[in-house]
């Protein structure tokens, strides 16, 4: 039964690395960049959320509901006066301008919050189970984020396939140039995809900042969980960013019943095995 409850937590472990991992396969799949910020944002909002929490003296869950929609209209100006002037220079000009941002934002954590330890007291809600089998628990909090995860993806979904706006973005992403000849603009639809990626990674930094402890310093390897699910399941393949993430997650819950010491290895070699064997990810496709 102790492998059993591994492969639950791992399952559920995959839905928070599915929830960072979205908006990194959205903008991949969408404008072809790889934000190098995406985990050092997910700080950031935890951060936020702390402050606001410690300051206003506001429900989490207000500060959730503020928090999300404010990282959305962070996203849309950021693409729309930093990332979309590099989108023409090339692949290389994205990644150093999002290196550029990264950097900012820990320096800037760290002269505001200092180095400490923080998390975010998500309550009871943190910390309450139910049973499973005698030995196997889920908590509250995991499978939230689990259904979190889902939801986010098929919003996603329906919104490229069933509105206007989607189906815009889905034709920028396949041909900026022909989109723009049809009345499609390329910088209010990329906004709207950052928007909802930054939106994304900000709901996943909130959960994160429930379940564990974060530092400014911690935003590098939230990008490399969220980098590893999006190759495992496929580049630009939103549905394979699930998939992903549960391999990642289960991979590291059953190494630690072995070794302890092994769950992030088990993960790393997971995902160097879908490089050299399966490079176009188990579900290959794109986000839009």
């Amino acid at each position: 039964m102790g492998w059993l409850n591994a492969v639950v937590q791992g399952l559920l472990l995959g839905g928070l690395y599915a929830l960072f991992a979205t908006g990194l396969s959205l903008m991949f799949g969408v404008m072809r960049i790889v934000n190098l910020a995406h985990g050092d944002l997910a700080v950031v909002a935890s951060f936020l959320a702390l402050a606001m929490v410690s300051g206003t003296g506001l429900p989490l869950w207000v500060v959730v509901v503020v928090t999300v929609p404010l990282f959305a209209l962070l996203g849309y100006l950021t693409q729309r006066v930093l990332l979309q002037r590099s989108l023409g220079a090339g692949p290389l000009a994205t990644l150093l301008v999002t290196f550029g941002l990264s950097i900012v934002l820990q320096n800037l954590l760290l002269e505001v919050f200092s180095a400490d330890t923080r998390t975010l007291d998500g309550g009871s809600f943190a910390t309450a189970s139910f049973h499973l089998t005698d030995s196997t628990s889920v908590g509250y909090l995991s499978l939230t984020t689990f259904l979190l995860a889902c939801a986010a993806l098929a919003g996603i979904q329906m919104f490229l396939s069933r509105t206007g706006l989607g189906r815009m973005l889905r034709a920028s992403a396949d041909d900026r140039e022909t989109a723009s000849l049809m009345g499609a603009d390329s910088r209010h639809v990329y906004g709207i995809a950052t928007a909802i990626a930054f939106a994304t990674v900000a709901l996943a930094g909130l959960m994160f900042a429930m379940r564990s402890s974060f530092d400014p310093s911690i935003g590098p390897s939230r990008l490399i969980f969220a980098f590893e699910a999006v190759v495992i399941g496929g580049l630009g393949s939103l549905w394979g960013t699930l998939l992903g993430g549960m391999v990642l997650g289960v991979a590291q819950s059953l190494s630690a019943q072995v070794d302890p010491a092994l769950t992030l290895l088990a993960g790393h070699l997971i995902f160097l095995a879908v490089l050299a064997f399966r490079p176009q990810g188990l579900l290959a496709g794109r986000a839009a």
